[in-house]
């Protein structure tokens, strides 16, 4: 058996239809040896994520035929850790009260991208006893701004971290935030910590990447091209945000991996003070 993440395109469906379509799903699925975890439903933009214990995607496909009809576009291979640190869960949540259907998570996520400006640098100077020890210290700094703001770290990557959250305005507050915190922790030190970030949005499954694939590389290219102390966010990040005052220098940059010029905006964290995370 493997696990499998499908991708419906339903637009004109209601969060009540999707739910009956799970129902269905659960009462034929024995009959193909396949258990459905649990699903995402984007009512704005018409999608649904299905969560799937299968032991093929064909026969996990097979069960929605029978069921009601809604056959994924995509159905990818997965791994369950990779799902519950982007995604929070791999389960059915429980429903909480006076929450209704239509309120279900939508699998929509900002991921964020933090890295130590000059960290070989820093490393060759200072050896690496300082240098894990500034390390300790920005990762200290990002986690307390990600469980302030809802983030969920996704993984290290030796001189930065990866983090989701469910929120683009809570992500790109808590880039604000971060960047604040280090402001602050470098006037009383004499070894500063500079970090650059990038940010994009998007969906659990697109083009048949990996989870969250070009979502995570363009967090990741949009990080690599920001200057120190810089936040740098996608065209994504811009339109779902919808706080256009705080996006400035829209410029297009050639990323590696990208075939066109990519249109990033430098978020000014300096002056502005970021309203609380929603």
């Amino acid at each position: 058996m493997a696990i499998f993440m499908d991708r419906h395109d339903l637009a004109g469906t209601s969060a009540e239809d999707i739910a009956e379509a799970h129902r269905r799903d659960l009462s034929v699925q024995d009959r193909y040896g396949v258990k459905f975890l649990t699903y995402w439903y984007d009512q704005r933009r018409g999608t649904a994520f299905c969560l799937i214990d299968a032991p093929d995607a064909e026969t996990a496909q097979c069960v929605h035929r029978e069921a009601h009809g809604f056959i994924a576009g995509e159905v990818v291979e997965v791994a369950l850790s990779a799902v519950e640190a982007f995604l929070g869960r791999i389960h059915e949540p429980e429903l909480m009260a006076g929450r209704s259907a239509a309120e279900r998570d939508a699998g929509h996520r900002a991921i964020l991208f933090t890295d130590i400006v000059g960290s070989t640098e820093m490393t060759s100077r200072l050896g690496d006893r300082m240098a894990a020890e500034l390390v300790r210290a920005h990762d200290a700094i990002v986690r307390r701004c990600l469980a302030q703001c809802e983030g969920r770290e996704v993984k290290h990557t030796g001189d930065g971290i990866m983090a989701s959250f469910v929120s683009t305005h809570a992500a790109v507050g808590c880039a604000m935030s971060i960047q604040r915190e280090f402001r602050n922790y470098n006037g009383g030190t004499p070894e500063p910590i500079h970090v650059r970030i990038g940010l994009d949005c998007g969906e659990p499954i697109e083009d048949s990447h990996d989870l969250f694939g070009s979502t995570v590389q363009l967090a990741a290219r949009l990080c690599a091209a920001a200057a120190g102390d810089q936040i740098l966010v996608s065209e994504n990040i811009f339109r779902d945000h919808g706080a256009s005052e705080l996006f400035t220098n829209a410029t297009r940059r050639s990323l590696k991996g990208f075939a066109k010029p990519v249109l990033a905006f430098a978020c000014d964290w300096t002056d502005s003070e970021e309203d609380e995370p929603r």
